[in-house]
């Protein structure tokens, strides 16, 4: 683990690094006695996500995309900019097979990370709630984009994104190249996370993540929504209304793509820092929320300067919103991975991490997406005593 050790170093704003290399040095066992087994203790059925609150039954397909007009910056020997998105749709309630949450590989990689107390076989079998390629439900739906952290995938998010998917939105969630420990592609085909070693050799900065997630984000909507869309439903996706979220540095390429590209109409960062200062304009009125950890990196005045900077220069609708006892994988299904694997777990129990990322995120879109009133985003609740409304 001496590599992602600096890579931490050189990104602990921004990078999941800090969660791989702090849980495998947390998980790892002590010292065994002389003779003692060191077997970790591994569950052996596989967690289950948290269902979905909203009405609809979700269904769900996988899209392979090349961008052949760009240059991957990762490995420029590349067949193009490769990509793998994942919708989760409202659907109709009857067909298709459970959805699976990774591929086996995919899985493993991750698990080879988090320690030796994870069964990469174990975590690829996580039960979802969703159906392969059944029909969505009738309709014309808000599309919303998921952007994960670095080095993780997009599975990370599927949680939130099945959640939304219950609510009525079509969600897309975009696996980037060589940005992941590993990305399954068809044919059986693997690519792992050249840029951590890029990151964590100083051979390139952060911005460039952020930069190339824009245009990758641009490229799927061009692709979902264009004139010749890559998927047969395509015509549930109401293009004149288009969000954004992202945990870590998926969430900083949110206000990049915002900036980069004017059909994204709202967007949302999960506690990453901004690697990139908004331009003179600012987002030209379009709504932002920073969603983050209620600790010395996120709160106001904090370790990471970014979000002070970004706050100031946002010229639309806009919340800071800090959770209490929250950590960097809050947002994402860490917690549910970490409950079941018995791996260190923060103050915020993994339900309610799931819960109130669910209900903030949520409610975002039904008021900049949809016009639906929120009051959970007017300020403090008292049924979510854990989220604090910063007004600095």
């Amino acid at each position: 683990m001496t590599r992602l050790t600096r890579a931490v170093a050189a990104t602990v704003l921004s990078c999941s690094l800090a969660l791989t290399a702090g849980v495998a040095t947390a998980a790892a066992p002590d010292t065994p006695a002389p003779g003692a087994s060191t077997a970790v203790a591994q569950p052996a059925r596989p967690a289950v996500l948290p269902a979905p609150t909203g009405p609809h039954a979700v269904g769900s397909t996988v899209l392979p995309l090349v961008d052949r007009s760009r240059t991957d910056p990762w490995v420029p020997t590349a067949d193009g900019r490769a990509l793998m998105v994942t919708l989760h749709y409202p659907a109709v309630r009857s067909g298709g097979s459970p959805a699976p949450y990774a591929t086996r590989e995919e899985a493993r990689l991750l698990a080879e990370q988090l320690g030796p107390g994870v069964s990469g076989d174990v975590l690829a079998r996580t039960r979802t709630h969703s159906r392969t390629d059944v029909r969505p439900a009738p309709g014309h739906r808000p599309l919303v984009l998921l952007s994960p952290g670095f080095s993780v995938s997009r599975w990370t998010l599927t949680s939130l994104a099945e959640d939304l998917a219950s609510r009525g939105y079509v969600v897309a969630s975009v696996d980037h190249a060589y940005e992941s420990y590993g990305i399954s592609l068809p044919g059986g085909r693997t690519l792992t996370c050249v840029a951590c070693t890029a990151l964590d050799e100083g051979g390139a900065h952060e911005s460039v993540v952020t930069t190339t997630r824009a245009a990758d984000m641009r490229y799927v909507l061009d692709r979902l929504v264009g004139p010749r869309s890559v998927w047969r439903y395509a015509d549930v996706i109401d293009a004149r209304r288009i969000g954004m979220a992202g945990h870590s540095i998926g969430g900083a390429s949110a206000a990049t793509a915002m900036v980069a590209d004017r059909r994204i109409d709202a967007g949302i960062n999960m506690d990453g820092a901004f690697w990139e200062d908004l331009p003179a304009e600012g987002l030209r009125g379009r709504p932002f929320m920073m969603l983050g950890t209620h600790d010395e990196m996120h709160l106001p005045g904090g370790i990471d300067t970014s979000w002070d900077r970004t706050w100031s220069a946002l010229d639309g609708w806009k919340r800071w919103i800090t959770l209490a006892g929250s950590d960097h994988f809050s947002f994402s299904d860490g917690p549910v991975i970490s409950r079941h694997f018995g791996l260190p777990e923060p103050g915020l129990p993994a339900d309610r991490a799931v819960a109130l990322t669910r209900t903030y995120v949520s409610a975002f879109f039904d008021r900049h997406l949809r016009g639906l009133p929120r009051p959970v985003l007017n300020g403090p609740t008292a049924a979510d005593p854990e989220a604090h409304f910063q007004n600095p």
